[in-house]
């Protein structure tokens, strides 16, 4: 699993060349490869594991939401945290950011899960680990996903400016000390899961977002769906 070999931006290929070039990825590559070669399912599709970065080049990148690894069930995992494809029942967390949406700026609550129209708008939805196995939820935590990712949110904070950084829940939170806070907003929250118990609710991170950008000179992001 190389640049050269997988469905990226150009511009990521260059920013992470070193990262791809590294023994841990090489490491990262190997596992994944033999646990496919010992009948184990993995998620997303090969094609689709960098799909945020293919979807949102560097230099494009507006907001970036975190989550923690890909949905573990059959058909859910497209390359973009939280996002289902069409024709998958939207998921809880999911449904919690539509009524946060909803009640935050008024979005029509939505009947899809696919949030690749935020992506095309320069919303990075990146996930810290970026496969999974097959109905084995955090499987690959501890595989080398997280150097690689964290590298990433590095790349972002160090090389723009005023990038509006959403970090929903403990695992996500942990990530701010990756982040200058001088040059990009931070926005903190529960995470949206049910297991919050709505402490989600409330946060505004959307609005937040867009009059951050709007007084920054970019233009907001259109969340409805």
């Amino acid at each position: 699993m190389n640049p050269d070999s997988v469905k990226i931006s150009a511009a990521w290929k260059e920013a992470l060349k070193a990262e791809f070039e590294a023994p841990y990825f090489d490491e990262i590559t190997r596992y994944i490869r033999k646990a496919i070669a010992d009948g184990k399912t993995i998620y997303p599709p090969g094609r689709l594991i960098f799909n945020a970065y293919d979807l949102v080049p560097p230099q494009n990148v507006k907001v970036v939401i975190l989550g923690q690894d890909p949905y573990h069930n059959p058909g859910e995992a497209m390359g973009l945290c939280f996002s289902v494809p069409h024709g998958i029942n939207i998921p809880p967390s999911l449904k919690n950011i539509y009524k946060e949406l909803n009640e935050d700026l008024a979005c029509r609550i939505a009947g899809l899960g696919d949030l690749t129209k935020w992506a095309n708008q320069g919303v990075f939805l990146l996930n810290a680990i970026l496969t999974v196995e097959k109905n084995q939820p955090g499987s690959h935590g501890r595989i080398g996903w997280q150097q690689f990712t964290d590298q990433t949110i590095s790349y972002l904070s160090d090389h723009f400016d005023h990038i509006v950084f959403m970090l929903w829940g403990n695992f996500a939170r942990s990530k701010r000390p990756l982040i200058n806070p001088d040059r990009h907003l931070i926005l903190e929250a529960a995470h949206p899961s049910p297991l919050a118990r709505n402490a989600f609710q409330g946060c505004r991170h959307f609005s937040k977002a867009n009059q951050y950008l709007s007084t920054h000179g970019k233009p907001e992001v259109d969340w409805s769906l």
